[in-house]
């Protein structure tokens, strides 16, 4: 595939400044879910080269958060106008690895370039405090330090955005950061490496490195300088991560996985409700964590939901992003890999063994290759693995209750607590389930939810910490408090 900016398609990890090679040789290749055809080969770093990557990352933090917020906003706000100059060429790279449709990985490079400007503008409100002193002849105040090293550890679903969602805010802060992308995802960071390049960042500031994946995580989050740690994935390997932190007490974030209830109320616009349940189900090819897993309908309307819902799932097209290098008209791409390919037919064969209706979907696309049909099983109960579990996948599971009280008590029978959806136009109702709801984010009558200002995270499983927001800096800075005793009476001399 050709791009305008042909540098963007980089094969090398990015390392104080300079595009490195692994020690050893090593490389893994990085194939197209869509058609599995290689795109490439990535260096696989050895372990002293991540820690060289620290120690410029290490080397790097004292002039960086030395340099005035102005210099530091100047930089960010070049690496955002050069990523939204090369929107088409990104997103294009971004659909080969990943898979997703084109005008949806349009849609991740304008939202991972929207949280650079606003982290740079936002920085200048990392206000300290004056406190009232309770101490005779003391003054007291917090700052608002930058914590140093931070180590970034992003996933494939949105490969792009999940750097620029916690980079922005920790190089506005002041910090220096060491990114380790997916390893099926990789050439979406090194390009943004390069652009970040160009856009200035001095040497040490901005590190993408690519590893054996155990051994890099392992490495930047046992490192004693690393003092934030800030992870989006499984909720499997996020635990691991808190464990790895916790031996040297870091700053953790914590971006897990989620089971997302929506919840349909019979006084709903069925139309609307049925438009935005399949958004908020399969963008991404269901492979969001924000995905509404369980479709939950009020039994009065449930059957004309049902047969609403499964008309429009039927009408979603599937297929490549891009062919000959032609953009496609799909919905639907790929999953990412043969293992999420192989579980999602199992969550389908253990829900309809244990009763659930299969009215669309169900199998395996005819396209072959790790293509599943868009589905909708009907009658899910909390047996089956798609209720229980996150789907990450093009599945769509749909239930009834028959009171408010039931809805609750189904959305919150989940370990996780990312986000939930609900469509009604009652506000009687709105309020009491936004309050009860053990989620923490609620999207009513709407599937767009996400964005700069806006702190995204989860409770329970689902993890620790927000991203976006005001609330995105606190994962990479500290807050120091000061108590300064006066000597004696100012006197405007020299003691």
């Amino acid at each position: 595939m050709t791009y305008k900016h042909p540098l963007l398609f980089k094969a090398l990890c990015y390392v104080d400044g300079h595009w490195v090679h692994s020690a050893s040789a090593s490389t893994m290749a990085v194939h197209n879910p869509a058609n599995q055809q290689l795109i490439g080969h990535v260096p696989m770093l050895e372990k002293p080269q991540i820690v060289a990557a620290i120690d410029a990352a290490h080397r790097a933090f004292p002039a960086w958060r030395e340099q005035s917020l102005d210099a530091r906003a100047t930089i960010l706000r070049r690496w955002a106008a050069l990523i939204l100059e090369h929107q088409e060429d990104l997103a294009r790279i971004l659909s080969q690895e990943q898979g997703k449709p084109l005008a949806e990985a349009r849609g991740e490079i304008a939202y991972a370039a929207s949280f650079i400007p606003w982290f740079a503008e936002e920085a200048r409100r990392l206000y300290g405090q004056n406190i009232p002193s309770h101490i005779p002849g003391a003054h007291l105040g917090t700052l608002k330090e930058p914590v140093g090293v931070c180590a970034l550890l992003t996933p494939w679903n949105f490969p792009s955005a999940m750097i620029t969602r916690k980079a922005a805010a920790a190089l506005a802060a002041g910090c220096t950061v060491v990114v380790k992308p997916a390893h099926e995802t990789p050439y979406s960071a090194l390009a943004l490496a390069q652009l970040a390049e160009e856009a200035g960042f001095p040497p040490g500031v901005f590190n993408v490195v690519l590893g054996e994946p155990q051994m890099a995580m392992q490495t930047l989050v046992q490192d004693s300088r690393v003092r934030s740690v800030s992870f989006t994935g499984s909720t499997r390997v996020g635990k691991l991560v808190l464990q790895a932190a916790a031996q040297d007490v870091k700053k953790v974030s914590l971006e897990l996985g989620g089971n997302a209830p929506f919840i349909v109320c019979a006084d709903a616009h069925l139309e609307h409700a049925v438009k935005v349940a399949v958004e908020a189900k399969f963008q991404t090819t269901g492979q969001d964590c924000c995905a509404a897993n369980r479709i939950m309908v009020e039994r009065s309307v449930y059957p004309e939901f049902l047969s609403r819902f499964a008309a429009a799932v039927r009408e979603l097209r599937v297929g490549p992003a891009l062919i000959g290098g032609q953009e496609q008209n799909v919905d639907i791409g790929p999953l990412m890999h043969q293992a999420a390919f192989d579980v999602t037919a199992e969550r389908v064969a253990d829900a309809l063994e244990l009763g659930a209706n299969r009215l669309v979907g169900g199998e395996a696309h005819a396209l072959g290759g790790l293509f599943y049909q868009p589905t909708v099983l009907a009658d899910v109960t909390p047996q089956m693995r798609i209720y229980r579990e996150e789907n990450f996948a093009p599945i769509a599971g749909v239930m009834p209750f028959d009171s408010i009280e039931q809805a609750i008590e189904m959305a919150n029978d989940t370990e996780y607590g990312l986000a939930a959806y609900i469509c009604s136009n009652r506000l009687d109702l709105i309020y009491p389930l936004i309050r009860r709801l053990d989620h923490a984010m609620v999207a009513v009558n709407g599937v767009k939810f996400t964005g700069h200002p806006i702190p995204f995270g989860g409770m329970k499983a689902s993890g620790l910490g927000r991203e976006g927001g005001a609330e995105g800096f606190e994962a990479f800075v500290e807050t120091k408090y000061f108590c300064l005793h006066h000597q004696g009476q100012f006197q405007g001399e020299q003691p």
